[in-house]
């Protein structure tokens, strides 16, 4: 081969070599959310994770459904609005297999009510307005039972709790759960129950103050962190790790108490 022809297409093997190098060393990281303040918490880490070469879509749902669904067919490439019980309810319920690759926030969940100031002041027989989302039910039941309202039967996991779980009921409180989370805070905002429980994502997003106006709050000490939920094979994602990191970064926690004024703690 004449020397010349040969150097210049050595010269355009490594050129193409090059370019294919520097399109793989920016990457598009796809990830669904709830709108507050998942979507709100991602944008604040989408210019650090800029400067790493990562380029973060966020797409937003507004039920907590489809994240999963779109994870798992890989139409995401990851998830962020979810605690660990709801991921294994949601894997065990769908035969999924997604994953946790790290802890970001905590949402206490609180009870609202427009007719009492106080849990303990509810009247007997008053109605409990609750959502379907059945891991968030030992949530609630606990805080019931932490104002000495209820009692749970003995042996009972609080984790993997219900309403049958109920051994005593002092006010006897009727718990009606069948509802969607997204309209627990319109059944507040119409007085549709003596309380109603909601997430602290739904009740900030209905414009909400949880640590002013809920009458009763779940303990700081809840281990229902929200996390980034992947299927298996993006555990070891080198985007995804520094998606975790910039999500667990003092920075972002620092940001986090500023910006939702404990309505959204850090998790530990």
């Amino acid at each position: 081969m004449n020397k010349k022809l040969f150097f210049s297409l050595l010269f355009v093997i490594i050129l193409l070599t090059g370019c294919g190098k520097r399109a793989d060393d920016k990457s598009t990281l796809v990830v669904g959310a709830s709108n507050i303040p998942h979507a709100e918490i991602l944008a604040h880490v989408k210019p650090m994770l800029a400067k790493e070469g990562i380029d973060l879509k966020v797409k937003v749902f507004q039920d907590y459904v489809m994240p999963n669904k779109a994870t798992e067919s890989e139409d995401l490439d990851a998830n962020y609005f979810q605690h660990k019980p709801f991921l294994d309810n949601w894997d065990k319920q769908n035969n999924g297999d997604l994953i946790s690759v790290g802890n970001v926030h905590l949402e206490p969940i609180g009870v609202y009510s427009k007719r009492v100031k106080r849990l303990t002041d509810l009247k007997k027989g008053s109605t409990v307005l609750v959502s379907n989302s059945i891991s968030d039910y030992g949530r609630v039941l606990t805080i019931f039972k932490d104002a000495g309202l209820i009692t749970l039967k003995k042996g009972t996991d609080v984790a993997t709790a219900n309403f049958n779980d109920i051994q005593t009921n002092k006010l006897q409180l009727n718990f009606k759960h069948t509802y969607e989370p997204k309209l627990m805070s319109d059944l507040y905002a119409n007085d549709e129950g003596a309380a109603v429980v909601i997430n602290a994502n739904y009740a900030v997003e209905a414009g909400l103050n949880p640590m002013k106006q809920a009458i009763s709050l779940e303990s700081n000490t809840s281990s229902y962190a929200n996390l980034v939920a992947v299927t298996p094979k993006n555990k070891n994602n080198p985007a995804i790790k520094k998606l975790v990191e910039a999500l667990q970064s003092k920075d972002t926690q620092k940001w986090i108490l500023t910006k939702y004024k404990g309505a959204v703690i850090p998790a530990k």
